[in-house]
């Protein structure tokens, strides 16, 4: 098997530290495998406790200490940018997940040549109302939304082709987002997903609250827009610019008409402001549009992103049997 990548986002879990680190060595005991614990800035010992374990176990144990704490989402970019293996797994650090479940994730990608496989945790081992429930509810949302279908995008258990997502860069909190963001490179049917194990947490505090709710709603609908306009900002704002001009134009020619066929007073009808504001959203929409495909440009070029991924490239010698 091909090099596999292990990525682990750790905050205050120093409870978990070791025992995480002996079930991860009895899960790929054999495979070619190096495993990047990434440290978020944890103030309770986690640091020096992951230093201990990774002098211990050798150097296929990675860890990576942030200056502070910046999120999951930038310790798993850390964790991904630091990773050099073609299969990258992804896994909390709360031993929820269960790491046995790493190497039939990672096989499935191989076998199937998808590029992600996602873990389902279809027997959840969490609290209904505080957790299951508003889990279900974003879970809905975001497929509506993205159109990928899974039933458990919270579910961090998940198989990567590193050459697609290193092709994704991660900001706020849009690891949730992931399978979504990558539907922007692959297609949706390289995206699949199964059931894996979940156990209820023994140790640690967990880090996420109902609050959470409300952050997937907003960060979905930035998703929304990105997913399907990043790439051409004119024809989200230039169709709301030219929709509202439409209205705005024809309730001034009506005006228009009104006042100078019939003689009737508009100085005073709400018709009149609702025309003009129409017809100066409409024009800021579609400035709007103009100064979005700028900045898309520039974000592309600027740091020579590509708007396409290779996936692999068949050269033969002109001189060798095909």
């Amino acid at each position: 098997m091909p090099r596999i990548s292990v990525v682990i986002p750790l905050y205050n879990e120093i409870d978990n530290v070791t025992p995480l680190c002996d079930a991860l060595s009895a899960a790929l005991a054999g495979a070619d495998a190096e495993i990047i614990i990434v440290d978020d800035g944890s103030r309770d010992g986690s640091a020096a406790a992951l230093d201990r374990e990774a002098a211990a176990r050798g150097n296929h144990f990675k860890m990576i200490h942030l200056q502070r704490n910046f999120g999951q989402t930038a310790a798993m970019q850390a964790g991904i940018d630091a990773a050099q293996g073609e299969v990258i797994v992804t896994l909390d650090a709360d031993l929820q997940n269960d790491p046995q479940d790493i190497l039939p994730l990672a096989e499935r990608l191989l076998a199937e040549n998808l590029d992600v496989v996602a873990g389902w945790r279809k027997n959840r081992q969490d609290g209904l109302f505080l957790r299951k429930i508003p889990s279900r509810i974003a879970n809905r949302l975001i497929r509506r939304f993205t159109g990928v279908r899974l039933h458990d995008y919270g579910c961090t258990l998940k198989a990567y082709r590193a050459s697609v997502i290193k092709g994704v860069r991660l900001y706020g909190e849009m690891h949730r987002f992931i399978p979504a963001w990558l539907s922007t490179l692959t297609y949706t049917d390289r995206i699949v997903e199964v059931p894996v194990r979940h156990h209820a947490r023994v140790a640690g505090k967990s880090k996420y609250g109902i609050s959470r709710t409300f952050r997937v709603l907003v960060d979905l609908l930035f998703v929304k827009f990105f997913l399907g306009y990043s790439q051409r900002p004119m024809h989200f704002f230039g169709t709301v610019g030219l929709f509202s001009l439409f209205i705005g134009s024809g309730m001034l020619i009506y005006l228009f008409i009104d006042k100078f066929a019939e003689g009737a007073e508009i100085s005073g009808r709400p018709m009149l402001i609702a025309g003009v504001l129409f017809f100066l959203g409409g024009l800021q929409f579609l400035n709007t549009g103009i100064v979005g495909e700028m900045l898309s440009r520039i974000y592309h070029e600027s740091q020579d992103k590509k708007t396409y991924v290779i996936r692999h490239t068949v050269h033969l010698d002109p001189g060798a049997e095909p």
